[in-house]
Parts: structure tokens; C-alpha cells; sequence
């Protein structure tokens, strides 16, 4: 990720997002205008909604500066999973 942010040109952060609950993001990726991205990286092809609970705290916690929850898994679809979350197989950051 670090590598990919580098390409574009434009400053970003990036770090790991953990509540008091234990809650967890492993990429959080924020811009100059502090929008923000989670990503979350699974091992399997399939995804569920379980998969998205750490990026729902985040949206909660980012407000407004909430662009896109993403987690990243060894399928072959986008799957939306509610407003700005999408399941997307991991080959599509190197497409």
C-alpha cells in the first residue's frame, strides 16, 4: 500500500485504526483534506457482513471524512455491502 500511495503523486497517511473495544482497520488512508479510506486484507474468498465491523466503527469515528470502506479478499467480484462498502478481490489494486 505503501508502495501504490507513492505512485499518484499526492500525499497520504497511513495507519492502523483500534478502539477501546478492540474494534480493528489494517490500513486507514487519509489525504491532505483528511478523507478517509479503511481497508481490511482477508485470506479467504468469501467475505460477510462480520468482515465489515471494524470499518463500520471507523466510518462511525471518521464522520463525515468517511470516503470508502474496502475489504480486500482472494475473490474474483465487487461486492457492495451498504453505503461506501465493497468487498473487491485483491488482484483489482494491481489492475
Amino acid at each position: 500500500m505503501l508502495k501504490l500511495a507513492s505512485w499518484t503523486g499526492q500525499r497520504f497517511s497511513l495507519s492502523h485504526y483500534r478502539d477501546k473495544e478492540q474494534n480493528e482497520v489494517d490500513i486507514v488512508i487519509e489525504d491532505q483534506e483528511r478523507r478517509t479510506v479503511g481497508v481490511e486484507v482477508k485470506a479467504g474468498a468469501t467475505v460477510t457482513a462480520a468482515d465489515f465491523s471494524g470499518l463500520r466503527k471507523l466510518a462511525e469515528a471518521s464522520g463525515k471524512r468517511f470516503a470508502l470502506g474496502l475489504v480486500l479478499y482472494d475473490g474474483d467480484a465487487v461486492v457492495p455491502f451498504g453505503p461506501g462498502l465493497f468487498a473487491a478481490p485483491i488482484s483489482s489494486i494491481w489492475s
